[in-house]
């Protein structure tokens, strides 16, 4: 019965091809000849007495002049006998031919042949798949890649995320045994929303639920369903689910469905635009599910805030499972898993490399490691060591260093001054974070930069922003006392210090002068927010005020700090300028007065001594420093 639909169409293409040969057997006309000439200066030439000889064909009717010229015309109709007579009395050579046996198929198999090879290119091409697998002309079939075997990924490759990994084992479970969840009345969700931002593994953990359930996993993208003609999209999504039921149960996983699944309301005349109609396909298929349906969908974002209220709804994608940035805890682990097959040295700590990026996702650590990798190989090293991967986390944030970059001893200096302010501004600056490492050597478009120690926190209180804010001003403080003049190095400085003192006056609540009021909404995204202002101009004006202040006050207090530890700003700057990167330990060292040896850094242009920063959290306060 499968087969049905397909043998009717085959009978009807055949059917039209042979009408089509038919039509073209009746139409089909002999070309006429160059040389023909009218019926009427056929018989003024025999009046005339130039014809030579006459070949009669039926009503066609061949013949040669005296002077050799040869010529054809056509009878109104067959000649007869007694018109023939009179020719040849007038010395006319004139032939008859006989009737022809043609056979009656041929002026009818030529046509046919020609529509037979029209047929037999069209079914090529119908039938030969390419790259991608799907045929020339199957533009309403699903993308979707089918694994009727279940992935070999299960849970014990997903770390990072236990939380997540405890939400989806109900699915689990119900995909492995699903008559005891319908047994008692229950109706698991049908879709799951994995929410999160790039590379936390979203992908990757739902694999993982497919394959601790053990069904087939059938993954297409977003994007897949989007075409330029009307009504693809839609079918692709029906032919989606259609496969989806012949594999239950299953798992359909949809990447990036805010490409699909986007708000409505925003399209022209009337919103009837491919993009929307595929959305409502895409709902329709959803509800479409029976109670004790077998098929679980579940879907990756990270932009939330985009997806229409109707995707959302109880019914549809009535679970969201949040799949953030991993602990110190989940860092390491999913260290551990990306390290298999890679031969680690001794020193190699992964536990103290997880304290150190707090903020990285498991596509950052994975990279991270990597790098480190191609690090110890380029040397021809056979195992990687803790140095490589303090090098790699460096490149991962800041990028690689400019071994090659020719600088002047004006601007080492410069350099060397500025991040030496920020070094001490966060050091002896009460709530401030220490710091972890301070160098000179340019990554990226930083000349240099100060990384702070930091430690994964969600609460950031006023001090600590206060004193933020002063670290950020105190490299342009630092040139400010040492050259009485300023550079153009500190445009990122000034953009996270003003950043962080409007947002504590518009967001947080943190002046007194504006209460407890929130005068600027921030959409947050994991793609990054944008705001929403809620003020009017008057209130615009004292917010830039107050931000002013702010500002001001934190830079007057920096420049008494550094004025009262002028002679340590200097030992920190020629250390610098000799040793070009300093750790934690040996800021302290030369803070306290200490001398250092020449042995860390011992190759000054390379950088590869360099311990690892931690990841600094861009929503808060990204990277301070960078001359």
């Amino acid at each position: 019965m499968n087969r049905l639909p397909f043998n009717i169409n085959l009978w009807f293409v055949l059917g039209a091809a042979i009408l089509i040969a038919w039509a073209f057997s009746l139409t089909s006309t002999n070309q006429a000849p160059s040389n023909k000439i009218f019926y009427t200066t056929f018989l003024s030439e025999i009046d005339q007495g130039r014809v030579k000889t006459l070949t009669i064909d039926g009503r066609q009717i061949n013949g040669t002049l005296k002077d050799d010229t040869s010529f054809v015309t056509f009878a109104p109709s067959t000649v007869d006998t007694s018109t023939i007579r009179d020719w040849g009395q007038k010395n006319i050579s004139v032939e008859v031919v006989g009737p022809k046996r043609e056979n009656p198929l041929m002026g009818f198999l030529v046509p046919m042949l020609l529509v037979g090879l029209l047929f037999a290119i069209f079914w090529y091409f119908s039938r030969n798949r390419g790259p991608s697998g799907d045929n020339a002309f199957s533009f309403t079939k699903s993308r979707a890649k089918v694994l009727t075997e279940a992935p070999k990924t299960n849970f014990r490759d997903v770390a990072g995320c236990d939380e997540a990994k405890d939400e989806l084992k109900e699915i689990v479970e119900f995909l492995k045994s699903p008559a005891r969840f319908h047994e008692m009345g229950a109706r698991i969700p049908k879709g799951v929303l994995l929410v999160g931002p790039p590379g936390s593994g979203k992908t990757h953990i739902a694999r993982a639920v497919a394959g601790e359930a053990k069904v087939p996993f059938i993954a297409a993208s977003g994007s897949d369903f989007v075409e330029m003609f009307v009504g693809v999209g839609a079918a692709r999504v029906r032919d989606l689910f259609d496969t989806a039921k012949r594999h239950a149960p299953c798992i359909i996983f949809i990447d990036e469905i805010d490409a699909v699944g986007r708000r409505r309301g925003g399209g022209v005349g009337g919103g009837n635009d491919e993009r929307e109609q595929t959305l409502n396909q895409l709902l329709v298929e959803l509800d479409g599910f029976e109670k004790d349906t077998s098929i679980i969908i579940m879907a990756a974002t990270n932009r939330p805030d985009v997806l229409d209220p109707a995707l959302l709804r109880p019914g549809r994608f009535d679970r969201q499972v949040a799949i953030d940035a991993p602990d110190v805890r989940g860092r390491e682990q999913i260290l551990k898993i990306h390290a298999k097959g890679k031969p680690l040295g001794e020193d190699v700590d992964l536990a103290l490399l997880a304290k150190r990026t707090p903020g990285f996702v498991g596509a950052d650590l994975e990279n991270l490691l990597n790098e480190s990798a191609l690090l110890a190989a380029r040397d021809n090293r056979k195992k990687i060591s803790m140095k490589d991967m303090e090098e790699a986390a460096d490149r991962v944030i800041m990028g690689p260093a400019k071994k090659s970059m020719v600088i002047t001893q004006r601007d080492r200096e410069i350099t060397a001054y500025h991040e030496a302010g920020h070094a001490l501004a966060a050091h002896y600056l009460e709530h401030a974070d220490s710091v972890h490492k301070v160098t000179i050597v340019p990554r990226g478009r930083a000349m240099g930069f100060m990384m702070p120690s930091r430690q994964d926190t969600l609460h950031w209180s006023k001090k600590r922003l206060t004193d933020q804010i002063g670290v950020a001003l105190a490299g342009r403080t630092a040139e400010e006392l040492v050259f009485e003049d300023v550079t153009t190095g500190a445009e990122n400085d000034f953009k996270q210090a003003t950043d962080l003192a409007r947002r504590m006056i518009t967001e947080w609540g943190m002046h007194p002068d504006f209460g407890f009021v929130a005068y600027q909404i921030r959409e947050d995204t994991y793609l990054g927010g944008y705001d929403t202002r809620q003020y009017s101009e008057e209130t615009a004006k004292r917010i830039d005020e107050a931000v002013q202040k702010l500002l001001q006050d934190q830079h007057d207090k920096v420049v008494t700090l550094l004025t009262e530890k002028r002679e340590i700003l200097e030992r920190v700057t020629q250390a610098l300028l000799e040793f070009e990167t300093l750790n934690s330990e040996q800021f302290l060292k030369v803070v306290q007065g200490e001398t250092l040896e020449q042995d860390p850094p011992a190759e000054p242009p390379k950088d590869k001594d360099e311990k690892e920063p931690p990841r600094i959290v861009p929503k808060i306060k990204p990277n301070l420093g960078g001359a």
